[in-house]
């Protein structure tokens, strides 16, 4: 047996009362089950939601956004907000590029407002808040 089941052939065994190579195998084949669900493309988008909320300023916007009853001009935003309406825009580019905003050009303005996996995010962490 190669020593990277060792360890999970005595977890199986301290579960269950007993381990055989059937059980071991069954438990890979789950492990590897879970592992497709948990793809590549889902990792590469959460690390992008997560560190476009890492920045206070993107946070904040896309909490302000969330928060709306309507799409907000940058320069809605920059009262808001205590940084530059370039700050605010490069924010909001990252925030587009992560899929939390979007944006809308209507004439010479752009409006921005938050996606549905925005508010899910916002609505699972107010949640979580809510254990404390």
């Amino acid at each position: 047996m190669a020593p990277s089941t060792d360890r999970l052939r005595r977890l199986i065994a301290d579960e269950i009362g007993e381990c055989c190579e059937e059980d071991v195998e069954q438990r890979l084949d789950d492990l590897d089950s879970l592992a497709e669900r948990a793809t590549t493309d889902r990792l590469d988008r959460d690390r992008k939601t997560m560190a476009a909320l890492g920045s206070e300023t993107r946070h904040r916007i896309a909490r302000l956004l969330v928060t709306a009853d309507d799409a907000l001009c940058v320069c809605e935003l920059q009262p808001l907000v205590d940084v530059s309406e370039s700050a605010i825009s490069h924010a909001l580019s990252d925030l587009v590029d992560a899929g939390l905003v979007s944006r809308d050009r209507r004439g010479k303005w752009r409006y921005y407002e938050s996606t549905g996996r925005a508010e899910r995010v916002f609505a699972a962490l107010d949640a979580a808040g809510d254990d404390e």
